[in-house]
């Protein structure tokens, strides 16, 4: 790496470091340079890149993190592109991943709900519910109507989760529900990291490069 290039990214970890929860200046400069990398690897000859292209960011969450369901890959691809211009910015990639790999439950809450409203319009609702759980939920060879099963757990989970029996999930509604029981925070879907990816990540970009 060139002496120019190695300041442009300490500057860049320097500023983004400040702005940015759970990272220190260090893993900060990792994390540029996996993006760098991961950038590099997607860029067509004589494209420019913008940043990472919804594909390639889902190609890393298969990848490096096992997920596996479209519905939620596109739903943390979301969470992760704030202005949502089609692709993840270096700073938007730390920000989500201070959050993904490291966050607070408040944290973690706020981003599974972003992740969950699948049409951006601050609610989860009934059709949006049943949607996440058909695809999450392993189908088993049974002569019953598996649709109908999924119907019931809607309807279990929201007599569970809407406080205000309003017919649909706020934010309010997912929150309460997930600080009176954690295990409700990834209720429709696996969208944060088991703590085995998180290590073998987290070495791989900090230790590694650290040794580099």
């Amino acid at each position: 790496m060139s002496a120019m290039n190695r300041k442009l990214i300490q500057a860049m970890a320097e500023t983004i470091s400040k702005k940015v929860e759970h990272f220190n200046k260090t893993e900060t400069e990792c994390l540029i340079r996996k993006y760098n990398v991961l950038l590099r690897e997607q860029a067509d000859p004589g494209r420019a890149a913008h940043g990472l292209e919804r594909g390639r960011f889902r190609g890393i969450l298969h990848n490096i993190f096992g997920m596996t369901d479209d519905m939620i890959m596109d739903g943390v691809f979301r969470a992760f592109d704030k202005d949502n211009d089609g692709f993840v910015s270096v700073e938007e990639w730390i920000e989500g991943l201070s959050v993904f790999l490291r966050g607070t439950l408040d944290e973690k809450i706020k981003y599974c709900f972003h992740v969950y409203d699948l049409n951006g319009d601050k609610f989860i609702a009934r059709e949006e519910m049943f949607h996440m759980l058909k695809n999450s939920l392993i189908r088993q060879p049974t002569e019953e109507d598996p649709d109908e099963g999924i119907k019931d757990l809607v309807d279990i989970t929201f007599k569970k989760m809407d406080y205000d029996h309003d017919g649909r999930l706020s934010f309010e509604d997912f929150e309460r529900a997930v600080k009176e029981e954690n295990l409700l925070l990834e209720a429709f879907g696996t969208c944060l990291p088991d703590s085995t990816s998180i290590e073998m990540f987290e070495q791989h970009v900090f230790l590694e490069q650290l040794e580099q």
